[in-house]
């Protein structure tokens, strides 16, 4: 997985950076497919902007949170990432295992 963070009006520190990349880490432990990771962090006047594109096998899913603090930016941000990634890791399972074409027809 490669992650590329990005500071728009803000110097990406390395407590910050490690802050984030461990926040990661629990996206990737529920799904093993995430090829890339670009996170955007900026400051808009009095709100912290938190940006992260992940691109999964197939999919490109992009999130983005706003606090007063950049930390509570960071953790929001992780919360909807981590579950739209878990969405997509549902959908893309199959829910039918062991049954098969003919087994279905056959039942009718």
């Amino acid at each position: 997985m490669n992650v590329h963070i990005t500071g728009h009006h803000l110097e990406i520190t390395p407590a910050i950076h490690d802050y984030l990349t461990g926040k990661l880490e629990r996206v990737v432990s529920h799904f093993d497919h995430v090829i890339a990771v670009n996170a955007t962090l900026s400051v808009e006047k009095l709100k912290q902007k938190a940006e992260v594109t992940v691109r999964l096998s197939g999919k490109e899913v992009h999130v983005e949170a706003a606090d007063d603090d950049l930390y509570a930016a960071i953790d929001s941000l992780v919360d909807k990432l981590d579950r739209q990634v878990q969405k997509h890791k549902q959908k893309i399972q199959d829910h039918h295992r062991g049954e098969k074409i003919s087994d279905a027809f056959a039942a009718e």
